[in-house]
């Protein structure tokens, strides 16, 4: 059998359905789970993580993970043959294919994260500002003191704008015409790394592929990040004169230096990045402190690390799309 051949887009087309797929995010935000790309990819990894078998698990979890990233090729596979059929408006071809690109970001839904939990803190609610923090990060909240509450949503706000938009960016941006297969195979294998890639005794060897496929792809990603944050703490402190000016040489010398402290060899760099910008530490007890010597976050630097991961998601968009040109 062979399969259809897309017509590959040409270099104008990548980069407005790169532009439209910014605009739906910021404009709409996720899409309902019945129709969400990646909430398939999840109920495919769930579905095999309930077959588990009790031996050769290192060969299962090597299936599982091939086997979501060829469903997630094969998605963006049949978007790329509806780009081809020119029959079709325009407009439409660009609007569904930057609907499936846009499943592989999320910059407003990130946001929307770190302000749920800032609103609680501001309102002096505790106990619900560790509940909505519960549905963020994989540690214990239920006993976190207010200033660990903000750590945790700012170390996961950073962290996941690698995973969360840069990362996914810019394979889109780098591989030319196969962009959006790259972005899916990378948006598989973070959803495989969240669901199945961690180090308890039900997942280590299961998990064990996932886990190192998505330190590989993010490995440059995460270095990257402390440029972009650099630069988009330096915008934000030209607006903001507050409590505090957000330091960008702070930001860029602390990601540097701490980006390796965590048992993450990529989640440091954009973790320290915004410790070093608002010169807060950022501590996960008995594992890792960032910005060490700099004092613990309030609710304030919530929203100013929220600024900043927006400006660095525009720059992340600016930046692909001149890697798309150029190519």
């Amino acid at each position: 059998m062979i399969l259809p051949v897309p017509v590959y887009p040409d270099t104008s087309e990548l980069v407005i359905v790169l532009l439209l797929a910014y605009v739906l995010d910021i404009a709409v935000g996720e899409p309902p789970f019945s129709v969400h790309p990646v909430v398939w990819m999840g109920r495919l990894i769930g579905f095999f993580k309930k077959n588990i078998p009790a031996n050769n698990r290192r060969i299962y979890g090597l299936f599982i993970g091939l086997t979501t990233i060829l469903f997630g090729c094969t998605i963006a596979y049949l978007v790329m043959l509806f780009m081809g059929i020119e029959s079709i408006p325009a407009v439409l071809r660009y609007l569904v294919a930057a609907y499936f690109l846009k499943a592989t970001f999320a910059i407003r839904c990130l946001y929307g994260a770190a302000n749920e939990v800032r609103s609680e803190l501001d309102a002096g609610k505790l106990d619900s500002a560790r509940q909505k923090l519960s549905m963020y990060v994989s540690r214990n909240t239920s006993k976190l003191e207010e200033g660990q509450v903000s750590s945790a949503i700012i170390e996961t706000t950073s962290e996941n704008y690698v995973d969360g938009i840069l990362s996914p960016l810019l394979f889109y941006a780098c591989f030319g015409p196969y962009g959006l297969i790259a972005a899916y195979v990378f948006k598989a294998t973070s959803t495989l790394d969240s669901m199945v890639g961690y180090t308890d005794e039900r997942h280590r060897e299961v998990g064990w592929f996932s886990a190192k496929l998505d330190d590989v792809l993010n490995w440059i990603p995460a270095r990257v990040s402390v440029i972009f944050l650099s630069a988009a703490t330096l915008v934000v402190s030209l607006v903001y004169h507050k409590i505090k000016i957000p330091d960008y040489r702070t930001a860029f010398k602390t990601g540097i230096r701490d980006g390796l402290k965590t048992p993450s060899p990529n989640s440091g760099f954009p973790m320290a990045s915004i410790a070093g910008a608002l010169k807060i530490k950022l501590e996960k007890p008995n594992t890792y402190v960032l910005g060490n010597g700099f004092v613990y976050p309030v609710s304030e630097d919530i929203k100013l690390t929220s600024w900043i991961i927006l400006v660095a998601a525009f720059f992340a968009i600016v930046a692909s799309s001149i890697i798309i040109w150029c190519d």
